[in-house]
């Protein structure tokens, strides 16, 4: 069998990525359609012995007042309770929320209790901004830090890790009443999370594609941060599936040239298109060091002299020579620090040159220190 092996020429054309766009869920919010903040005022019982003191009378009081519910007669002025704690009790209520839906909590102390660990909530109702109750919260307070005594008769050592004096209660609540929320009908708002002209351009662009017709365009961009979107004949009473189909088309975003820098920690957050013009940067480090010795001077034996300690004191500067690096037209914050970090800059270096290109005006972006 004889085999004849063709010789196929292969051309390798460049493949352009797609452009990647973003869901219109990820860009904006539906107006009507928002968490409400719920808070309530509390007990935690079942404490060792790490609830409020005698000063915080509150925790007594309210503890009287549900005793006299349960049908217990005491005055609060000749109990002495530790294993109580009075708390502020916080929660988010999710939109369209149905009652018996279960919510996180927060439970955290007022007074001067020194930890909440292994403490139960009592029975909690909690409201709205408008005063009216929505959910109950009840159960064991799980919190993210302890405490860790070591006693002894002169006394005792103790280490706090994170905070005991707060913690959360995973379902700890029930949702007693249908969360405020308003279905959008008819004409629907859209809130950009970040107010841009351009994106609302093209948000409201991407919806009129998709949605329009000759003559009917539903999507008109109001300003930066709002798109108003008429509901389609076809979708009369189907306001769900209308939100639905709107969450899922993709919008090819505009993202503002900003460089994020932390000086705390040195962490520096930049886009790769950033633009800096044509610029010279020359720095160096001065250091100087100043280095105290004590010298202690003993006398001779069964002499009548004094120990006496007197201090040397060096003075060390050390300058180094200065480092520069040139960028020409066009050049991006990425090959400036990728320059920076080839001569040794550090963190805190780069940060303090992208202050002052920025003082210069040669930094093309907004510059945010956190």
């Amino acid at each position: 069998m004889n085999f004849r092996w063709l010789a196929i020429p292969l051309v390798l054309l460049p493949l352009r990525a797609a452009p990647v766009g973003t869901r219109l869920k990820d860009l904006v919010s539906i107006e009507g359609v928002r968490d409400n903040q719920l808070v309530g005022y509390g007990l935690v019982v079942g404490l060792n012995g790490t609830g409020d003191k005698v000063q915080t009378v509150f925790s007594t009081q309210s503890l009287t007042n549900l005793l006299a519910r349960m049908g217990v007669q005491i005055n609060p002025t000749l109990i002495l309770v530790k294993n109580i704690a009075a708390v502020l009790v916080t929660a988010n209520l999710p939109p369209f929320a149905q009652p018996g839906t279960r919510i996180d909590i927060t439970v955290a102390a007022i007074g001067d209790a020194s930890n909440l660990q292994g403490g139960i909530l009592i029975l909690t109702p909690l409201k709205a901004a408008d005063g009216q109750v929505y959910a109950a919260a009840q159960g064991p307070v799980v919190t993210a830090g302890f405490v860790a005594k070591r006693g002894g008769a002169g006394g005792g050592t103790s280490q706090t890790v994170n905070h005991p004096t707060a913690g959360r209660i995973p379902n700890g609540a029930i949702i007693e009443k249908l969360s405020p929320s308003i279905a959008p009908e008819g004409r629907i708002k859209l809130q950009l999370k970040l107010a841009d002209f351009t994106n609302a351009g093209r948000v409201s662009s991407a919806i009129n594609q998709r949605f329009g017709s000759e003559g009917m365009q539903p999507a008109r961009a109001e300003n930066s941060a709002l798109v108003l979107v008429d509901t389609p004949a076809a979708y009369k009473g189907k306001g769900v599936e209308f939100l639905g189909e709107l969450e899922n088309l993709t919008v090819e975003t505009d993202l503002p040239a900003r460089i994020v820098v932390n000086e705390r920690t040195g962490t520096i957050v930049m886009g790769k298109d950033v633009r800096i013009a044509p610029v010279a940067i020359l720095q160096g480090n001065l250091t100087v060091e100043i280095q105290t010795t004590l010298n202690v001077s003993q006398p001779a034996p069964l002499s009548k002299g004094q120990t006496t300690v007197t201090p040397e004191v060096n003075v060390t500067a050390k300058e180094e020579k200065a480092r520069n690096v040139v960028l020409k037209q066009g050049a991006s914050v990425e090959e400036l620090v990728r320059a920076l970090t080839a001569i040794g800059s550090t963190a805190r270096d780069i940060i303090a040159i992208l202050q002052n290109l920025k003082a210069s005006g040669a930094l093309e972006a907004e510059l945010e220190v956190i």
